[in-house]
């Protein structure tokens, strides 16, 4: 199977090179990157005006299968990650039952291997039942495929039962993903714990929810020698202690949300739970600290943290409807259009951030578009001014507050083993 694609502006964070070339693909793999390519292919697709990178991948999906699938499941939010331009999705181990042994990481392989093209990639659990208290068979896990470890959705408080996990995980060659929050200091938050949230009359949740967790994991890490990948920052403080574990040569990594980059608390201006989501949207001050901080490549992952849920949970109002916010469809258009327009960010860096990046996180070779590469691909006209429409979605989830936004740069096709597996009609 050949495919050629003509026309195209090449972005390669592997060479940190972009090129007008035309790329052609055998039997899954870039064999050729070069301007005006004459080979004969099975597929020709134009690229004209669009950037070729590489497939983007998230380290930070929830998909609810098993158990939640009336919220999302592996075949719905692989048809989102798709219509994003993911082609390698990490999902996240609280379901039910929790991806806590290798028997549901093999469930998750399986059935995603028969219902989507999207590569899965499931994480495990730190702890049995994500309970805290017993380690999960983080091993076993490791043998099954599982990349990493991580109890998203809550932070592993006993601090020796986590490094006891961090330990085997760096044995086994596991990131461990973390979720930073002392849940002692919670006390029922529901928004960030500033003016907005007093006006509304909301309980709130500090900075320092998140920013102890960070330091702690941290100073774990540095013990342990795991490979830290900090989930969904949004604090001004969890820049600077990732800077300083950089500065240290420690094995830390930080990722971003683009809810947490293009809004402040600020733009919550009613009793509406779209915008309710953990951490929840922070202030300026924490806002412009986490674009400085991508833009000096300190922060070094865009994540979406997709969080798919029913309708009628989120129709509940702030205080009693679920945190999250479905992100797949809309990370790479939000990206564009806040970070690399403004010129935050670079299209090479939006590149380092979706796609480069997240693979080193987690071992993979992929993330670049050089001949011998894997090519999973993602064709993103730089020029396409759309609004989102959440109708539009094929996540089961509906659930942001972008709505009617409008947006430049939106995704054409990805391309999957060498393979469309997405194009925008």
């Amino acid at each position: 199977m050949k495919l050629l694609i003509k026309n195209g502006t090449v972005i390669d964070p592997g060479d940190r090179k972009i090129t007008k070339a035309d790329v052609l693909v055998t039997d899954g793999v870039i064999s050729k990157v070069a301007p005006g390519l004459k080979d004969t292919a099975d597929e020709t697709y134009d690229a004209k005006g669009c950037y070729v990178m590489p497939g983007f991948i998230d380290l930070h999906v929830h998909l609810r299968d098993p158990g939640l699938e009336y919220k999302e499941d592996i075949q719905t939010g692989g048809a989102a990650a798709l219509h994003g331009g993911f082609t390698t999705i990490v999902a996240m181990p609280n379901t039910k039952p929790v991806a806590d042994k290798p028997d549901v990481i093999n469930y998750v392989k399986h059935k995603a291997e028969a219902v989507t093209k999207v590569h899965v990639l499931q994480a495990g659990a730190v702890t049995k039942g994500q309970k805290g208290e017993e380690l999960s068979d983080i091993r076993g896990m490791a043998a099954a495929g599982s990349p990493a470890i991580s109890e998203d959705g809550k932070s592993v408080m006993n601090a020796q039962l986590y490094r006891e996990g961090m330990k085997i995980a760096a044995e086994e060659g596991l990131a461990v993903l973390a979720h930073c929050e002392d849940i002692n200091m919670v006390h029922g938050g529901v928004l960030n714990a500033d003016a907005k949230s007093k006006k509304l009359g909301f309980a709130g949740i500090t900075n320092s929810v998140e920013d102890v967790i960070v330091a702690r994991d941290i100073l774990l890490a540095k013990e342990t020698g795991v490979r830290l990948h900090l989930c969904h920052c949004s604090t001004k403080d969890s820049v600077r202690m990732v800077e300083l574990a950089k500065e240290e040569g420690l094995p830390v990594t930080a990722e971003v949300c683009p809810h947490h980059f293009c809004m402040t608390s600020d733009d919550i201006t009613e009793d509406d739970a779209n915008y309710k989501m953990n951490p929840p949207l922070r202030t300026k001050e924490d806002v412009e600290a986490l674009k400085k901080g991508l833009a000096d490549d300190i922060m070094d992952v865009i994540a979406t943290d997709h969080a798919p849920h029913a309708a009628r949970e989120k129709e509940q109002g702030i205080q009693k409807a679920p945190f999250g916010i479905v992100g797949l469809e809309t990370a790479a258009a939000l990206t564009y259009t806040e970070l690399v327009k403004p010129g935050i960010l670079t299209p090479m860096q939006m590149a380092e951030k979706m796609s480069y990046n997240p693979a080193k996180v987690l071992g993979l070779k992929k993330g670049t578009v050089a001949e011998g590469s894997h090519a999973d691909l993602t064709i993103f006209d730089p020029e396409y001014e759309w609004v989102i429409d959440p109708a539009e979605f094929l996540s089961k989830g509906k659930n942001t507050p972008f709505g009617g936004k409008k947006v430049i740069g939106k995704v054409m096709a990805t391309i999957v083993d060498g393979e469309i597996a997405y194009r925008e009609k």
